[in-house]
């Protein structure tokens, strides 16, 4: 027989591994086939299923059944008599609410939702009471399941509730014990699955926005007028990421000039690589101002300093000026290892780099001296981050090191690799060296003068 639901009820010894003192109010009671109160695991994380029904029935009419979960454990069954005592039991350990609709609706401040002047609720200006009563426990329960229980027949009452936002609906005269539980539990799981697709939906839409602001970071070579081609090759170390510690730039100045650099902030996440953006936009408007050489670097060192995190952060720096008629550039190295060069005729090398400085935020006064070089008529100026070279090869702890690239590259120039197949060619062979992909950003760019132009 169902068992009518009890007004006043005392909370057992123990329910859920926790002891309670008895009290004479609404409480918390799980009701077997037999009636008696015992332990489920029917819930998420073994807890048993709570439902919470808020029905105002002074004729005792209505009863709820013995409610059983996928299990054939019991579900615990609560009952409330208005939405303020509804309020109170509302407890986490609840996971669906069964409404009666005949339930009066809450009493309201005058002009607002439900009273004179006012709507019947956010989502239906014309809702009537029963529906204001449950789009207020909706606003008290958000994040739980909520069956409405409508008069015998009434299903446009009941289509209406699903509509703004109940799980489901009953019959108020049709109540049986496997209707009930079966309704509970899809309720339930409807609801979890609802958030859980709310949940991806914003985590996408989260990593969506994430991207575009990431790939608006990224740099977009200034080289307008110039015969100087560029390429560039980008891989970040942190997982689904687009943008890393390292950076870089390139610019054609008024003058002719083109300026290019490429720096590594030390660390690898999304500290890092707001730092490595603020330097490269500091950078780039800094050249446009017309510094270069040890003035510029003393100047990003005064942002980095200003900007980081604590001052164990620091940043490597390579830059390099090329004459206007592209046969002569300007060097300046901070930490960072030296551009390689390959000119024709001649094997692939390392510019020199014993004038480099330190790197920028190690040393308060330090300076960088900027070495004049000679490129030649035609060339290939490559410069990338420590990424390329420290990559593991073969077995133990031996890296690829400067020698190591200097050689790969030479022997992809042999076979005639140039500008982006090089540059992709060089970082698929670390790649495939360290035996898997590089913990360490990665950041490869290319600058080449070929005959033609400014002649040789």
């Amino acid at each position: 027989m169902p068992a009518p639901i009890p007004r006043q009820r005392a909370i057992p010894a123990a329910e859920g591994g926790q002891a309670h003192a008895p009290r004479q109010d609404a409480g918390a009671l799980a009701l077997n086939p037999s009636g008696t109160a015992g332990q489920t695991d029917g819930g998420p994380h073994g807890s048993p299923l709570t439902l919470l029904v808020i029905e105002d029935d002074p004729g005792g009419s209505l009863s709820v059944p013995a409610l059983l979960d996928s299990a054939g454990n019991p579900i615990r069954v609560r009952t409330a008599r208005n939405l303020t005592e509804a309020e109170r039991l509302l407890t986490d350990d609840v996971h669906c609410i069964l409404l009666d609709l005949a339930l009066p609706a809450p009493a309201v401040a005058p002009g607002g939702p439900g009273g004179p002047g006012g709507s019947g609720g956010p989502d239906d200006p014309e809702a009537d009471d029963e529906l204001v009563a449950l789009q207020h426990v909706l606003r008290l329960a958000p994040r739980h399941a909520v069956l409405a229980l409508t008069a015998n027949g009434d299903a446009e009452r009941g289509a209406e509730a699903v509509r703004v936002g109940a799980q489901d609906y009953l019959f108020r005269d049709e109540l049986d014990g496997r209707l009930l539980s079966r309704t509970v539990r899809y309720a339930v799981e409807r609801k979890r699955a609802d958030a859980a697709q709310r949940q991806l939906t914003e985590s996408r839409l989260r990593a969506q926005e994430n991207a575009r602001l990431e790939r608006g970071l990224l740099p977009t070579p200034l080289l307008d007028g110039s015969p100087l081609r560029f390429a560039a090759h980008y891989r970040p170390g942190r997982s689904r990421a687009l943008l890393g510690g390292d950076f870089y730039d390139t610019v054609r100045t008024p003058d002719g000039s083109v300026h290019v650099m490429i720096g590594d902030v030390c660390g690898h996440g999304p500290d890092e690589a707001a730092l490595g953006v603020e330097l490269r936009i500091a950078w780039r408007a800094l050249t446009f101002a017309g510094l270069c050489g040890d003035e510029l670097l003393s100047t990003l060192q005064k942002v980095l300093e200003h900007e980081r995190a604590d001052d164990e952060i620091f940043a490597t720096l390579c830059t390099v000026d090329i004459a206007p008629d592209g046969r002569r550039a300007g060097l300046c190295l901070a930490g960072h290892p030296a551009p390689l060069i390959a000119r024709d005729g001649r094997l692939a090398e390392l510019l020199p780099y014993e004038d480099g400085g330190p790197a920028l935020g190690l040393l308060p006064r330090a300076r960088w001296p900027r070495r004049q070089v000679e490129l030649g008529g035609t060339w290939s100026l490559m410069l990338y981050t420590d990424g390329l070279i420290e990559g593991r090869i073969g077995q133990g702890n031996q890296r690829l090191g400067q020698d190591g690239m200097v050689e790969m590259v030479r022997r992809q120039i042999a076979a005639g690799l140039r500008g982006e197949a090089l540059l992709e060619a060089a970082v698929n062979e670390v790649r495939d060296l360290n035996g898997g992909d590089l913990t360490d950003d990665v950041a490869v760019l290319l600058l080449d003068r070929a005959t033609g132009g400014h002649g040789r």
